[in-house]
């Protein structure tokens, strides 16, 4: 069973990947022809061939690394500066016609362009299927023998499965449910093994300051800090690996999803940040930073239970793609403001932790890999237009040079140019490589491996969110 599972996770991230691969240089392909560009080659990633076959004159392959691919336009400097010439093609080149700049520029940006169109596609079939969130299990943490709670019978390891008539599936529900209500009693069910149990709890307000009120249950499964990033607010604050976020200005946290919201609802001001290390519950000062409008304390979150419940719909497809044109430039505003945010190159994925990412993905649920592939899109069409030679972007470039001055740019500063970004993107992606098979992999293995859950939700309100 476990290796059906594994061919079938391997089987299944080659053809998504591919499939994201195969679109964009579908687009270069496709335009070339259109504009009587001479095609050499269609190929499918880099290095040795794997599988090869020529039709009308233009060989198809797929290669070794999984880390792209091209389209071989002999008219425009494309895939030589990785690829290289061979003896036997440069014996044989004949002078071609030249292309417009516009043909240029058309059949750079087809690329991009066919990733957005395939991420609307993907985005619109999530939003008809649904899109599983995780969520923080409802399980009774650590309880005080001196509590109210325990002397009730409650037990650390039980599970709140109603409070009064309503259905819960996360902690986040249920706080929400509490802070919400009208009444401060609730009659809460558990359940421990598979017997149930109701108990009438009482909601006490969180302070003088803050009246919302909330069960006092700590939850099993709060967030663990995985990485504390380097100059940002949770390492001023003194915030270590391993630590467990119990409360936030004084608010019990019961999972991931509640510390973020709690976070933008707080904005930059000072708080406090409850932390349970070693056994032990330690305060500590925070303010949180706006980055780009969203409230930041730098932590990477580690590992912990993953159970999803079901969204039907699942977002729309704007708000997928706003969603994720957003987190990318906040991680490009990251990259520049490094000394502000700790966050730099190292902590980028290359394509092997693009591909374990997908691979845990597949495993969990393929609605969440087609999500994945939808960020994956809108990444390489973002990317592949920034102005650098050899990649989209830096044709377009040179189209418009060309377009605009009505002269060619030299073929050898061309040449140059693509040969020197060409060794600088290949060096950049050994370096996120080995980061990510040397310093990332047992993150990758743990998500690959943790046991994961997905539960059906009876909301079917649109774009429902925790």
């Amino acid at each position: 069973m476990i290796v059906l599972t594994t061919i079938y996770v391997i089987v299944a991230v080659l053809l998504l990947f591919g499939a994201a691969i195969f679109v964009h240089e579908w687009g270069h392909f496709y335009v070339a022809r259109k504009c009587g560009m001479k095609v050499e080659e269609f190929a499918i990633g880099f290095g040795k061939i794997l599988w090869k076959r020529e039709k009308d004159g233009i060989l198809y392959t797929v290669r070794m690394i999984p880390a792209g691919g091209f389209v071989k336009l002999p008219q425009m400097l494309t895939s030589e500066a990785l690829e290289g010439k061979s003896e036997e093609e440069e014996e044989e080149a004949e002078p071609l016609p030249d292309i417009s700049p516009w043909a240029k520029i058309a059949v750079a940006v087809a690329g991009p362009i066919m990733n957005v169109v395939f991420a609307f596609v993907l985005a619109g079939i999530i939003y008809f299927v649904g899109l599983p969130e995780m969520i923080t299990p409802p399980v009774v943490g650590n309880l005080s023998e001196e509590s109210t709670e325990y002397s009730l019978g409650i037990r650390e390891g039980d599970i709140v499965t109603k409070i009064g008539d309503e259905p819960i599936a996360s902690w986040e529900e249920a706080y929400k449910l509490t802070a919400l209500s009208l009444t401060n009693r609730f009659a809460v069910t558990f359940q421990r093994d598979r017997d149930e149990y109701t108990r009438i709890l009482t909601a006490t307000p969180i302070s003088e300051e803050i009246p919302i009120r909330t069960l006092d249950i700590p939850s099993k499964y709060p967030p663990i800090v995985g990485k504390v990033l380097v100059g940002q607010a949770a390492s001023e604050a003194g915030l270590k690996k391993d630590d467990k976020i119990i409360s936030l200005s004084g608010i019990p946290i019961g999972g991931q999803s509640q510390l973020i919201d709690e976070l933008q609802k707080n904005g930059g001001k000072a708080t406090e940040i409850v932390v349970n290390r070693g056994g032990e519950n330690i305060l500590l000062p925070i303010t949180p930073r706006m980055i780009e409008g969203k409230v930041m304390i730098g932590v990477q979150f580690g590992r912990g239970p993953r159970v999803y419940i079901e969204r039907h719909p699942g977002p729309t497809p704007l708000e997928n793609i706003s969603e994720v044109g957003s987190l990318m430039w906040r991680t490009l505003y990251a990259l520049f403001h490094k000394e502000q945010t700790g966050v730099g190159v190292s902590d980028l994925s290359g394509p092997v932790g693009i591909l374990a990412m997908l691979g845990a993905m597949v495993k969990t649920d393929y609605r969440l890999a087609l999500n994945f592939l939808v960020l994956l899109n809108v990444n390489l069409a973002i990317l592949n237009m920034l102005p650098i030679p050899v990649l989209d972007g830096g044709h377009t470039i040179m189209g418009l040079i060309e377009g605009i001055f009505r002269r060619k740019i030299p073929a050898k500063i061309q040449e140059w140019a693509t040969t020197g970004f060409a060794v600088a993107l290949i060096s950049l992606m050994l370096y996120v490589t080995f980061h990510d098979v040397v310093m990332r992999r047992g993150i990758f293995v743990d998500m690959f491996n943790s046991e994961t859950e997905v539960q059906e939700s009876t909301d079917t309100s649109p774009g429902t969110s925790e």
